[in-house]
C-alpha cells in the first residue's frame, strides 16, 4: 500500500470539507454547548475523515473495512446530532438539512468504498 493513498479519495476530501463547514456552523452554537453538542459533533465529524485515512494504511481490506465501519457510524452520529441541534434551535432547519444531506452523501460514498473492497 502506498503512503497517504487516502488523499486521493474523493470521500476523504468531501469529509474534510464537511468538517470545516461543521466547525464554522457549531461556532455559532451557544457557549453552554462547548463541552456538549458542539464538542460531540466536532469529534464525530472529525472521526469520519480520520478513520478513512487510518483504515487506508491498514494491512488488509478486512482491516480497512473495519475503519470504514467506524467512519460510517460516526457519520450517523453527526446526522443525529444535527437533527438534535435543529430541534434545540441551534441551527436553522435549512442549514441543518443541508449539512445532513452532505453527511448522508459521505455515508453513501463510504458504503460504496466498503462494497468495492468486498469484491
Amino acid at each position: 500500500m502506498k503512503d497517504k493513498k487516502y488523499k486521493k479519495l474523493i470521500v476523504w476530501d468531501k469529509a474534510m470539507d464537511f468538517i470545516e463547514m461543521l466547525y464554522k456552523t457549531t461556532h455559532k452554537f451557544p457557549d453552554t454547548e462547548i463541552y456538549g453538542l458542539t464538542s460531540q459533533l466536532r469529534r464525530a465529524s472529525t472521526s469520519i475523515a480520520l478513520n478513512i485515512a487510518e483504515g487506508s494504511a491498514g494491512s488488509s481490506d478486512v482491516e480497512y473495512k473495519r475503519y470504514l465501519n467506524i467512519a460510517l457510524r460516526s457519520s450517523y452520529e453527526v446526522m443525529c446530532g444535527l437533527e438534535l441541534a435543529q430541534r434545540l434551535r441551534f441551527l436553522e432547519i435549512n442549514e441543518g438539512d443541508h449539512l445532513i444531506k452532505l453527511c448522508d452523501e459521505i455515508s453513501a460514498m463510504i458504503y460504496g468504498l466498503k462494497k468495492c473492497l468486498s469484491k
